[in-house]
């Protein structure tokens, strides 16, 4: 059994590593609360812009109004965006996404390239020898629209000069402070009829045909402005979803380690004082042995 000092070193070294658990819970507390309201902010914007998408696509002759609304005869090579942190200490959040990749894409009958945002994914990407066609990482703690554009349009270029047939969104949804779940989106090319990543809530189907309008300007230029940055706009909610729900995976193990230190400190505490009993003991039988011998004489 480890001595009373040792004992002592331990319940000092959990309960300093239980202020550290403490201080992580409080921090991402703070930051999910803050990426909930960002995701919120987006929403409506978001919605709004796929219903007008939605709306033009379903004009007369979809399928030439866009190259990015037409599937390809042949799909020969995909791209998938994956949305890690760059930080750790978030509990299996990091790994339930590569699992989850893994799982969809290991055995996927085409090649696949990668996109890899956050240095996590960046890492557990590189370590399976998978293709990363790019990565972006140390992203602001609340980022803008602007900072993660670039991922939408690298997107969207890999497909439009043909180096790739189709585009996938790998990310985490937030649906609440105690369950975040991984999941893939068709990003390219933009399946009207799934409703993409962000639901079109205020839509409700209808049994008629979609009047037709004229534009000004034309169809093909309004959707050569919308289409893109509309794919933008999902990467961007991905992350923003991603975001939050780090920040709760992180709130919430940090909680749990707190409560755990808590517990060992218990534990090591009634062992503290059995071994210091067990001393206090053994320095009394001590003291009565040698009375008694002295008495003895």
């Amino acid at each position: 059994m480890a001595s009373a000092r040792e004992m002592r070193l331990r319940i000092k070294s959990v309960k300093n590593i239980s202020q550290v658990t403490r201080a992580l819970e409080t921090v991402s507390a703070s930051k999910v609360r803050k990426a909930i309201n960002a995701v919120m902010a987006t929403r409506s914007y978001a919605t709004k812009a796929w219903q007008v998408l939605k709306h033009v696509a379903e004009q007369p002759g979809r399928d030439s109004l866009h190259p990015l609304l037409t599937k390809r005869p042949a799909v020969k090579n995909t791209l998938a965006v994956i949305v890690t942190g760059d930080r750790g200490l978030a509990g299996a959040y990091n790994s339930n996404v590569i699992r989850f990749t893994a799982q969809t894409f290991d055995r996927y009958p085409r090649p696949v390239k990668y996109i890899a945002v956050g240095r996590k994914g960046r890492d557990l990407l590189y370590r399976r020898r998978k293709d990363v066609l790019a990565e972006f990482s140390s992203l602001p703690a609340a980022p803008s629209f602007n900072d993660v554009a670039a991922i939408g349009r690298l997107a969207v270029q890999e497909y439009e000069k043909g180096a790739v047939d189709e585009v996938f969104l790998i990310y985490t949804d937030f649906i609440n402070m105690g369950r975040q779940a991984a999941t893939v989106k068709k990003l390219l090319p933009l399946e009207l009829e799934s409703g993409g990543l962000v639901e079109d809530f205020e839509h409700k189907p209808s049994s008629g045909i979609a009047a037709a309008y004229e534009y000004e300007p034309d169809g093909r230029e309004l959707l050569d402005a919308i289409i893109p940055r509309f794919t933008a706009l999902q990467v961007y909610q991905a992350i923003l979803e991603s975001q939050a729900s780090e920040h709760a995976a992180r709130m919430i193990a940090m909680r749990n380690a707190t409560d755990n230190a808590k517990e060992l400190v218990g534990a090591l505490q009634l062992a503290y004082n059995k071994v210091r009993q067990q001393g206090i003991t053994n320095d009394i039988l001590d003291i009565v042995g040698g009375a008694e011998a002295l008495a003895a004489n």
